[in-house]
């Protein structure tokens, strides 16, 4: 048998060079694989992360506006339309929406492609938005902004859930800190540009400025967000229908309804005390009830899993988002009043003078999620949050006709820095401890108790307001009527009254709000107990784990050498 003798020469060589070129093909497609198997998802990089991103956040700036734009209009359209006991309906049947359709989105972005239905919001809340801009009626503006609340209902937490699969997790605090500086600026901007439009164009373009918006989300994600398939996307339609928890929204629904209504009417349309309130409250408790037993009894297609409730992070996270979102929400709608009627200022300057407070929210969330991304821990910031935006509020609690430039603004920056570096912390926890398919339904929990933290908030602020005021009406100028004081309006007072009188009646505004800001300190304080309860997790994790897989892919390579 003839024994085959080695090659030699450049042929021999040539061989060589293939093969190992061969062999550096699969040693890095296999680290590519790797890598992404480590990540679960391929990441958009340069311009196409840059235009989703953008994206995302029009989209949240467009739906915090909405809260709160709104405001500064009310006087116009109740003019044009006659509908002054509409008023609080313009509210109401917003956040009655919102607030019912939050959970529900949650399951809705499991069980669908969530590009698809994060379009179907905005398509919804642009839909909203224009009925109210062209409706010749109060009737057709109450529909709008029910409507509306449908569509942003999913857009936050889409955006946010949106995020989850286009960031790596220890580059993700950013972007979210981006977001929620974003949702800040909108929801204390809101009155400083509804005051511009109505009183310069007109309050139609309070809802019309969301068209154009909504339009550049939906190209950026349309073109640049290609999400990759998942189990639940390949269900027949009746197993998916299944995951919805039917029976836990015919619970769930009627119940925030009955809180949300509760807290709007009591204390102004009816007494705290009457027959409809208590009773709301009364159906309120028993359908919360008969959502918690649901829950329970279907635990894996429940609209809140139990399971996710026992993790320490998550209902840390449900406390600390509850508690800090009705602090932010009391001093973004009272301290415009503030400076209308203690300082005199316009609807326009009020907004102006807001600033420090918005710029110390945006400016503390990017610093948390910078700071987050480079230690690796959101908790610290969690509680530095919850030590800053207690000391902020109480300060403003002593505010007085007489607090000087200086120091207002002062203090309104660092409540709102406590705030801004606190509010994504949450957001990053549920991201952090839960598996993807799970972040849908986490994410939209904590943004559901964001919106009722402000929903209960702000009614308890009004209620405190409105008695103190009375009140101190009552004992600074008892030659006058109170409601007709009250009734003449913040931005009003120093047109109608002069002199010792106007000096009493700021006085009493001023000791009204001090209660109102107390409320806010006191929830501002309550966060604590969030921020103590947030486990203390890395989101570096997923970083240290794509290092695993690269040197075991090096390994490979150079077995395959060998």
């Amino acid at each position: 048998m003839e024994k085959k003798q080695p090659s030699f020469g450049p042929k021999a060589n040539k061989r060589a060079e293939v093969k190992t070129s061969s062999s550096d093909n699969r040693h890095k497609a296999s680290k590519e694989a790797r890598q992404t198997e480590a990540n679960g998802l391929e990441y958009p990089t340069g311009l196409r992360l840059a235009f989703i991103v953008l994206g995302l956040c029009l989209a949240v700036f467009v739906v915090a506006l909405d809260n709160t734009i709104i405001a500064t209009a009310i006087p116009k359209i109740t003019s044009q339309f006659n509908s002054l006991n509409d008023v609080g309906w313009y509210a109401s049947a917003y956040l009655l929406t919102t607030g019912c359709f939050q959970l529900l989105y949650g399951r809705l972005y499991s069980a669908f492609r969530i590009k698809w239905v994060f379009i179907s919001t905005i398509i919804i809340f642009e839909l909203g938005s224009f009925v109210c801009g062209a409706t010749p009626s109060s009737v057709g503006l109450i529909v709008g902004r029910a409507i509306a609340g449908v569509g942003a209902a999913g857009i936050y937490s889409g955006a946010l859930i949106i995020l989850a699969n286009i960031v790596p997790l220890q580059k993700r605090p950013v972007y979210l800190g981006a977001i929620a500086g974003m949702y800040g600026l909108a929801s204390v901007a809101g009155p400083l540009l509804g005051g511009v439009f109505t009183d310069k164009i007109t309050w139609r373009l309070c809802f019309y400025i969301n068209l154009p918006v909504g339009l550049i989300t939906i190209l950026a994600v349309v073109f640049f967000y290609h999400q990759s398939d998942r189990p639940t996307v390949a269900m027949g339609w009746r197993a998916r229908l299944k995951t919805f928890n039917i029976t836990g929204n015919v619970f769930l629904m009627p119940a925030v309804i009955c809180l949300l209504l509760a807290l709007q009417w009591g204390g102004t349309t009816y007494p705290w005390r009457s027959v409809r309130i208590i009773a709301m409250f009364a159906v309120f408790a028993i359908l919360i009830i008969g959502f918690t037993v649901v829950q329970f009894l279907q635990p894996e297609n429940a609209m809140v899993p139990p399971r996710l409730l026992r993790k320490r992070s998550i209902w840390a996270a449900c406390i600390y988002s509850f508690t800090i979102s009705g602090a932010f929400f009391i001093l973004s709608y009272y301290l415009s009043i503030w400076f209308q009627a203690v300082k005199g200022s316009s609807a326009v300057k009020s907004g102006i003078m807001s600033l420090p407070f918005v710029s110390g929210v945006v400016l503390g969330a990017l610093i948390a999620g910078i700071g987050t991304m480079m230690l690796g821990y959101y908790t610290p910031f969690m509680i530095l949050s919850s030590i800053l935006m207690p000391i902020g509020c109480g300060i403003i609690t002593t505010f007085t006709p007489s607090t000087a430039s200086p120091a207002w603004i002062g203090w309104l920056a660092m409540a709102g820095m406590g705030n801004g570096i606190g509010t994504q912390g949450p957001l990053v926890a549920v991201q952090n401890v839960l598996s993807l398919k799970d972040v849908p339904i986490g994410t939209a929990l904590v943004v559901f108790m964001q919106t009722i933290g402000g929903a209960i908030a702000v009614p308890i602020g009004q209620t405190i307001f409105n008695n103190k005021l009375v009140e101190g009406l009552h004992k600074l100028t008892p030659e006058l009527d109170p409601p007709s004081v009250v009734n003449i309006g913040a931005t009003e007072i120093h047109n109608v009254f002069e002199g010792a009188q106007y000096t009493r009646i700021i006085e009493a505004y001023n000791d009204a709000l001090s209660r109102t800001f107390l409320v806010a300190t006191v929830l501002a304080a309550l966060t604590l107990g969030g921020s103590l309860a947030m486990e203390w997790k890395t989101v570096k994790r997923e970083k240290k784990s794509n290092e695993n897989a690269e040197e075991a892919v090096e390994a490979e390579g150079r077995r395959e050498k060998a």
